[in-house]
């Protein structure tokens, strides 16, 4: 009986040996990937809800670490670095794990992370070809919207790729202006829904369209207040830096394409993404509560606010690349008790060098033309990049 219990003994510690080497030789599962994406410019005047001013300046520098947590799940944090006026800003991006062994095409995320809807929004920003997202996503989405949620996504089992989700978040940047601080909010503010579609043409093309809605429970204004954000509370902090939407609505409707194309599918050396989206805010009026404790549409409700662009990238070779890109934004402005219709148009032009794939120096033109739009004017904007990678990255998403 000694014999036998030693006997097992030892297979026991051979197999928990081998099960740590086993673990020991994943290096995803022992050394987790590392990175930083440094983002330095000068700009020669600012642009309505952007983020880079005037000047000099570093833009959206990150650093991240990402992992296989175990054989069951993968998580990441992306601190941000930004500097605004004057002042260096540490901000918490992402912070999340997911799901890698649900069945039937399931898997869920949860933690802090960026929203699923539209198309460029679950990218990061330095994986953009301009310096800055399109007008329409600084006004709706803050640039890009992130938030403390879960999602639950489903991939099906179709010859197309089709993909589809949900999300709940608690949808703090997504709230309406509360000038004085009286309103209740919903803390579980936002819901959104979204569903791509998407496949190869022949050897050399391949698409992809999808649909997304947002349903934001605290996004129409308080009655006689101007049309904005939800001021800071006691916390020393400018939300309109935050990432935090300029204009909100209780529904967002975005569609979105993109079309990609590489000679036999080899995008090293040459290739074209065209890519453009549509976004349809509505339901944003204030609601009058009158003497019967009901509430009242507004009277006079407002058009709705949109907003779309148009992209074209053509990478010529290996180390140089070319984009055009059009967009343009309609917003309502609420004085007193009626609103002012805002048109924001942007002409952009830029001009990359890759040295590599983690190293980017940019040249952007742009032309902004605005019908009193948040006080801007007519004016021409040049921006001079660099974004460079340092440490492991991620292949970045179709």
């Amino acid at each position: 009986m000694t014999r036998l219990n030693t006997r097992i003994s030892a297979v026991a510690a051979a197999c928990a040996l081998v099960s740590h080497v086993s673990f020991a030789e994943d290096s995803s599962l022992t050394n987790p990937a590392i990175s930083a994406v440094l983002d330095g410019y000068y700009q020669n005047t600012e642009r309505p809800m952007a983020e880079r001013e005037e000047g000099f300046g570093l833009g959206h520098t990150e650093v991240a670490i990402s992992a296989n947590i175990d054989d069951m799940f993968y998580g990441k944090l992306t601190a941000v670095l930004e500097v605004h006026e004057g002042e260096t800003e540490l901000g918490l991006e992402e912070a999340f794990i997911q799901t890698t062994a649900m069945p039937a095409g399931f898997s869920v995320r949860a933690g802090r992370f960026l929203s699923d809807v539209g198309y460029l929004n679950n990218q990061h920003v330095h994986t953009d070809a301009f310096s800055d997202r399109p007008a329409a996503y600084r006004a709706f989405l803050g640039s890009h919207y992130f938030d403390d949620g879960v999602r639950l996504d489903y991939v099906a089992p179709t010859d197309l790729f089709w993909a589809m989700g949900i999300e709940a978040f608690k949808g703090d940047n997504m709230r309406a202006e509360d000038e004085h601080g009286e309103r209740d909010f919903t803390n579980l503010g936002v819901y959104t829904a979204y569903t791509k579609i998407g496949g190869d043409i022949g050897v050399s093309s391949s698409w992809q369209v999808g649909l997304s809605y947002l349903r934001n429970e605290n996004g129409r204004l308080t009655a006689h207040e101007e049309h904005g954000i939800e001021p800071a509370a006691d916390d020393g902090h400018d939300h309109d830096h935050a990432h935090a939407a300029k204009y909100t609505g209780e529904n967002t409707y975005v569609a979105d394409f993109v079309y990609k194309w590489a000679p036999n599918g080899n995008y090293k050396y040459q290739h074209l993404t065209v890519s453009g989206e549509y976004f349809k805010v509505t339901d944003f009026a204030p609601l009058d509560e009158h003497d019967d404790g009901h509430l009242h549409g507004n009277e006079h409700e407002p058009d709705d606010q949109t907003g779309w662009y148009l992209s074209s990238v053509y990478q010529i070779s290996p180390n140089w690349s070319a984009g055009l890109r059009y967009g343009q934004v309609n917003t309502q402005e609420l004085h007193d008790d009626h609103f002012d219709s805002q048109k924001l148009k942007e002409t952009e032009v830029s001009l990359a060098w890759h040295h590599s794939h983690f190293s980017t120096v940019r040249l952007q033109y742009t032309n902004q033309q605005g019908t009193n739009f948040d006080g801007f004017t007519d004016d021409n904007v040049i921006t001079l990049q660099y974004v460079m990678t340092l440490g492991a990255h991620g292949a970045h998403q179709f």
